[in-house]
């Protein structure tokens, strides 16, 4: 059996998505003007001088991205290159870890490490609803309230995410052991179809075709599906089911829609 395709993640990284800032966004649209001068003026010449490290450094939140060190992120490589002014934005709904999953975690990742020693625990958990995209910085609060437009009228809803599965991103340069969602899929597709039309308004690429919804528990650096998959699924598997309350500790109430774009986090609650 051959892992699903992870849904949603660039290769820069799943906690640190927006950090990817990279190449193209919102193409064939309008950009900021340029500033002009009144008629029959020359404009006045101005010498630029380059701004000290010691000032740039005061302003991390910049549209300058941190420079491209995969050694600064576990060996993650970015799928695109980081370019100024560009922001990577991911939509999503937030998972969020209650003490039990957390002591749920620590049963099964333990096991999954015996297979895989080099994975690595999530730091945060989330359900993604797009693909990591790009957009110029002066698009983000136009994207935002376009996706608010249409999250506004979906109502909460109950989602369990009870299955195991094995996933690697499309460049498969990293692994991801998930638990996949088996109720609620539905709810999760028309989310997705109003956030695909956001996404088309502005020239992005849309969400994947036939997605498996799910929470990714931990990861690690290559193509590791052959290790996980097979046994080590069957334990992991094995051991979620047995695990006491775990129909209850993994039936989830989806409150809200998130979207990170750069190091800015948006939330839109749903009704």
């Amino acid at each position: 059996m051959s892992a699903a395709p992870l849904v949603g993640y660039s290769s820069s990284g799943s906690e640190d998505e927006a950090e990817a800032e990279a190449k193209g966004a919102a193409a064939g649209r309008t950009g900021l003007g340029t500033g002009g001068h009144p008629r029959g003026q020359s404009p006045v010449p101005s010498q630029r001088f380059p701004v000290p490290d010691s000032v740039l450094n005061m302003f991390p939140g910049t549209e300058e991205g941190p420079e491209d060190d995969s050694a600064k992120h576990g060996g993650r490589v970015r799928t695109f290159p980081h370019e100024r002014g560009n922001w990577a934005t991911h939509v999503y709904l937030p998972y969020e870890a209650r003490e039990e999953f957390l002591d749920l975690l620590d049963v099964l990742l333990p096991r999954a490490k015996t297979y895989v020693p080099q994975l690595v625990r999530m730091e945060a958990f989330h359900l993604s609803l797009s693909q990591s995209v790009v957009l110029r910085h002066h698009w983000i609060l136009p994207f935002v309230q376009a996706l608010k437009d249409r999250m506004a009228s979906f109502h909460r809803f109950f989602f369990t995410a009870n299955r195991v599965k094995i996933y690697t991103n499309q460049e498969k340069t990293r692994t991801f052991v998930g638990l996949e969602v088996t109720s609620g899929h539905a709810q999760f597709l028309d989310l997705v179809s109003e956030v695909d039309r956001v996404m088309e308004e502005f020239d992005l690429t849309t969400f994947y075709q036939d997605p498996s919804f799910h929470v990714s528990l931990a990861w690690c650096v290559g193509d590791a599906h052959l290790q996980l998959e097979g046994q080590c699924l069957r334990e992991l598997q094995e051991i979620l089911d047995e695990f006491e309350d775990s129909e209850v500790l993994l039936r989830v109430h989806a409150e809200q829609v998130r979207c990170k774009s750069g190091n800015k986090f948006f939330s839109m609650p749903l009704k």
